[in-house]
């Protein structure tokens, strides 16, 4: 059966860059260094192409001592491989119709296709300047200013030309550019069709160029990159609310600016991560579009997180690529500029939100069902049991082993359009015959609240299920608030109050 357009698109791209990799043979690790980051690309991977990656599997660093501050191997050899692909295509590779490149910034292979029967290098508008790649700055620069373009209008008409032909023949497609602050920034990344089987989650700090950094659940975080237009700035350290994870808030990218991200064909979810470190004095609103459409319009960090130095996360849930490949959004001003500090893209559900589970410990869990739990996240003040106490007649004793206690409250994003089921879980450890606390029954009265209305009022864990055994209550039908949260409140009438877990469940699963 022959193979269908897409298909054979794929495999037309992947053909060249064998012929490229073939190219670099004189160049042993470059030639590696390109397979590799072909590999990866073709198999859906595109977010293990990272500085650590490159420098541990492919150029021989060790996994343990490698310091990406310290050591710049990977975008050393990033950078002459990148070059060396450049001289391939302006000589013995000229006349090839579909061409590799390695925008700079970036680890991730973009193919160009130029026009039939055109000769030469393929179209490009833009250049960066090798000195500020390795910082990660990547400051452009417009093609008629490159040494070796004596007359800037001719050269300023030709690119335009040349632009508008490639553009006619290929309207769905263009070569790695930046574009105006606020525009989407259009790629020509092509990957393989893949119907329904979406891309491996992506993780990005926006505004970070150093190493990739692990979160508190073990995920991994990699540099900015796929992005056009703003600027990189870091916060003073201090503390940030609502997150066990203040990595992700340390970097943001300000200013008007865009993202092209390439996905296979497939459902994702889309979390976004803002926080400001100081209150405006007035309003400050931006706009936030997916694929061309409003997500956050005149969208206030402060009045959204309810003021500075406090985490904020909005999630959207049914988002896909474009028929290119590629999940665009835009960030632009309204009465202030955009900012943004983290961007997750998550292999999704079809309508529905991906279910989250929280045990009030400082590292995840796998239950007995396989399901993934994650360490304690979303909360405010309370205190973090520092022991944990594995449960009495239990699949998984260590489960709900642990606890947050006190007056606390949880913000716990979510899609606005869904509708919630929300499980809590709860064990008395403190209170009991034997138990530190002695007492019984009546030792600990608290009510539950979620976005005002009561959920649990007088409930006495102990009176319900003794001391080490886990109790859960179900509430469903949760409507989030406006800003996308399910918020929680723990108000102690007798002491404190406490939980051990949260689950939250999408209802149209």
């Amino acid at each position: 059966m022959p193979l269908d357009p897409t298909a054979q698109h794929a495999e037309a791209e992947r053909s060249e860059l064998e012929r490229a990799v073939e190219a670099l043979a004189k160049w042993p690790r470059l030639s590696r260094l390109l397979k590799y980051m072909g590999e990866k690309l073709f198999s859906g991977e595109v977010d293990q192409i990272n500085e650590y990656n490159i420098a541990t599997e492919v150029l021989g660093r060790s996994k343990t001592v490698f310091n990406a501050a310290e050591d710049a191997i990977a975008r050393v050899e990033t950078h002459r491989l990148r070059k060396r692909l450049a001289a391939f295509y302006e000589e013995e590779g000229r006349d090839r119709p579909i061409q590799v490149t390695l925008p700079a910034g970036s680890y991730v292979p973009v193919f160009i296709h130029k026009p039939a029967g055109e000769s030469g290098p393929a179209p490009v508008e833009i250049v960066r300047t090798p000195e500020l790649e390795t910082k990660g700055q990547g400051r452009l620069q417009p093609l008629w200013f490159v040494p070796g373009w004596r007359y800037p209008a001719i050269a300023a008409l030709l690119v335009l030309v040349a632009l508008g032909l490639y553009l006619y023949f290929h309207p769905g497609a263009s070569s790695a550019r930046a574009t105006p602050s606020g525009s989407p920034a259009p790629a020509s990344v092509s990957l393989p069709s893949q119907p329904d089987a979406p891309s491996s989650p992506i993780r990005l700090m926006a505004g970070y160029s150093g190493p990739p950094r692990t979160d508190s659940d073990g995920n991994v975080w990699n540099p900015d990159q796929y992005f056009a237009g703003g600027g990189a700035w870091q916060r003073a350290p201090g503390f940030i609310a609502r997150t066990s994870d203040p990595i992700i808030f340390e970097h943001s990218r300000n200013g008007d600016f865009s993202y092209s991200i390439p996905l296979k064909p497939g459902s994702y979810e889309v979390h976004l991560y803002f926080s400001t470190p100081v209150r405006a004095n007035d309003a400050s609103s931006f706009n936030v579009t997916i694929n061309g459409e409003i997500v956050l319009q005149s969208f206030d960090i402060n009045s959204d997180d309810l003021g500075e130095n406090i985490a904020d996360e909005r999630v959207f849930r049914d988002v896909s690529p474009g028929k290119d490949g590629f999940l665009r959004m835009g960030f632009s001003g309204a009465t202030g500029p955009p900012t943004l500090s983290a961007l997750e893209i998550l292999p999704g559900l079809r309508h529905a939100q991906l279910p989250i589970r929280l045990i009030m410990q400082t590292a995840p869990i796998t239950d007995s069902n396989g399901r993934h739990w994650h360490p304690d996240n979303y909360y405010v003040v309370g205190w973090l049991s520092t022991q944990t106490h594995p449960l009495q007649n239990s699949p998984d004793p260590d489960l709900f082993s642990g606890e947050r206690f006190g007056h606390f409250t949880y913000a716990i994003p979510v899609d606005t359009r869904g509708r919630y089921t929300i499980i809590l879980h709860f064990a008395e450890f403190y209170f009991g015959p034997g138990a530190p606390g002695t007492g019984g029954a009546g030792s600990r009265v608290f009510k539950v609240m979620c976005n005002g209305q009561t959920l649990l009022d007088n409930f006495d864990v102990f009176k319900e299920a003794g001391s080490l055994h886990e109790i859960a209550k179900t509430f469903r039908h949760m409507i989030p608030s406006a800003q996308g949260k399910l918020n929680l409140t723990f108000e102690p009438i007798v002491n404190n109050a406490t939980v051990s877990g949260i689950e939250v469940l999408d209802e149209a699963q």
